[in-house]
């Protein structure tokens, strides 16, 4: 596993102990692809970008589009990370691969409910493909790729 994918782990297991149900790498619209998006019990959509390190941070121009996709948005990094680099205005995770935890609440901006519906349907089919995948890893034919 990746650095990010470790987090990423660290990060699915904390949001577990909020109520939250997680996917990884879900695509919310054409170029974008989040690390980790998080479904809480009342609809609540977060998104958890993961940072192994300043260059990753650095090299990421895309994150403000993520903005627009969520009610709350995280930066998960671990304890060696520069958080300093980390906008004030988001949210700040430190993560390891087995755990985590929310340092600053990420501000809420509550998404709009037709884009909430999207939104839903997206995490929805991500999650039940998954586990499709998981179950049958080679179904041929039948195979629907869902990134745009």
């Amino acid at each position: 596993m990746q650095p990010g994918q470790l987090l990423a782990r660290g990060v699915c297991r904390h949001m577990r102990a909020y109520d939250f149900v997680t996917v990884e790498e879900l695509v919310p619209t054409r170029g974008l692809r989040v690390d980790v998006m998080a479904l809480g019990p009342k609809g609540e959509i977060w998104v958890i970008e993961c940072k192994s390190s300043r260059a990753d941070f650095m090299s990421d121009s895309k994150w403000q589009g993520y903005l627009e996709w969520c009610d709350r948005f995280f930066w998960a990094v671990d304890e060696a990370f520069p958080t300093e680099l980390l906008p004030d205005d988001t949210g700040l995770i430190l993560a390891d691969a087995y755990d985590a935890e929310i340092i600053r609440m990420g501000p809420e901006d509550k998404l709009p409910a037709a884009r909430r519906k999207v939104m839903m349907q997206k995490f929805s089919r991500h999650a039940a493909l998954r586990l499709q995948a998981f179950r049958d890893p080679k179904p041929g034919a039948l195979w629907v790729d869902e990134s745009p």
